[in-house]
């Protein structure tokens, strides 16, 4: 089973953010963002983090590929 952030990078398009945008909004590492950059786990503390700055749930911005 394999991690996809897809539907984040849509939502982060939707609202013309840039990952270092996200990544200020929320006060993640850089090394956060090149895990989901990469589609690598992360963190579910990092999940609600971007969720809380989106306003959205977890389904919205992670999906799994099996």
């Amino acid at each position: 089973m394999k991690i996809s952030y897809k539907k984040l990078w849509k939502i982060l398009i939707d609202k013309d953010m840039k990952k270092k945008d996200l990544q200020s909004a929320t006060g993640l590492s850089s090394s956060s963002i090149a895990k989901l950059s990469k589609n690598e786990p992360v963190n579910l503390e990092v999940l609600y983090k971007i969720c809380d700055v989106l306003k959205c749930n977890i389904q919205d911005i992670i999906e799994f590929i099996f």
